[in-house]
């Protein structure tokens, strides 16, 4: 595997504030030059995000986001952080659903689907209602691949403010908009929720999934159910064990930027590799 250079970014511009992006609070990102800069907050966001990316890239997806590990130096200091391309074409605007059901309806669509009590007519309730209102056909299939995604690499922030569509008013039209935001997957809030010293067993008892059940497996289940299942990675465990080896060998950062631990890279080894075992049918024989 080529090494992979981490470049140190100088950010001119002010932090944005991220207000709704994470279900945790906000973590300092910015956007210049084209592109979005996040900094960790809670742990190894970064290289959640980034690990993400390589492994789809395995796969025959796109429409996803791609992020790729970066240092920012912001305001005296020196961040481990991700960044990516700016995906918003002229005159777009990125609209989650919670804002679009609100603006709709005058209610909030997390606690409309609080109150459905089966879990594939929550899934149904929201894929009815954006192509309805939208004309996009295929909202279906995007979300269960969204669940898909979501169940393998337990993205746990998967709220309703973090599926959206793309919107451009001048001519009130719609897109779907890239997978993006895996930053808290793979146990990555080490901060807060799951500790570097807590075992990978633990770690799986303790997260949850958003925003149609708690459960990864019973949401996807509904998802796939309707609209069909499409995740496939073309690699064999032993291959991926193997992935994961050379991608930490390959990472090579400047000298004074902060930087993963082994503990860090152990984890996202260990969470990967658990869920490979758990979802073999994703993987070459």
């Amino acid at each position: 595997m080529e090494k992979i250079k981490v470049p140190i970014v100088e950010v001119r511009n002010q932090t944005v504030e991220t207000v709704g992006h994470t279900s945790k609070g906000n973590q300092l990102k910015w956007y210049q030059d084209g592109w979005w800069y996040k900094a960790d907050a809670f742990g190894y966001e970064s290289l959640a995000e980034t690990l993400v990316t390589r492994l789809l890239q395995r796969t025959q997806w796109n429409g996803y986001v791609c992020y790729e590990p970066v240092t920012v130096r912001w305001n005296g200091g020196l961040y481990r952080g991700c960044r990516s391309r700016n995906f918003l074409r002229e005159g777009e605007e990125l609209l989650p659903l919670e804002k679009l059901y609100r603006s709709v309806t005058g209610f909030s669509l997390a606690e409309e689907l609080a109150h459905i009590r089966e879990v594939e007519r929550r899934i149904e309730h929201t894929v009815t209602f954006v192509e309805n209102l939208t004309g996009i056909q295929d909202f279906g299939p995007y979300l269960s691949g969204m669940l898909e995604m979501d169940m393998f690499f337990l993205n746990e922030d998967r709220h309703t403010n973090n599926i959206a569509l793309l919107y451009r008013q001048a001519d009130r039209s719609y897109r779907l908009c890239p997978y993006f935001d895996m930053g808290l997957s793979l146990y990555a809030d080490t901060r807060e929720e799951y500790p570097l010293e807590m075992d990978v067993e633990t770690c799986h008892q303790r997260v949850g999934a958003k925003p149609f059940s708690r459960d990864f497996d019973e949401q996807m289940d509904a998802a796939g159910r309707l609209y069909g299942w499409s995740l496939h990675f073309p690699l064999s465990r032993n291959g991926l064990w193997h992935m994961l080896e050379d991608l930490q060998a390959a990472y090579e950062p400047e000298r004074e930027a902060p930087w993963y631990s082994a503990g860090e890279w152990k984890r996202i080894r260990e969470a990967v590799m658990d869920q490979a075992l758990s979802y073999p049918c994703l993987f070459k024989a």
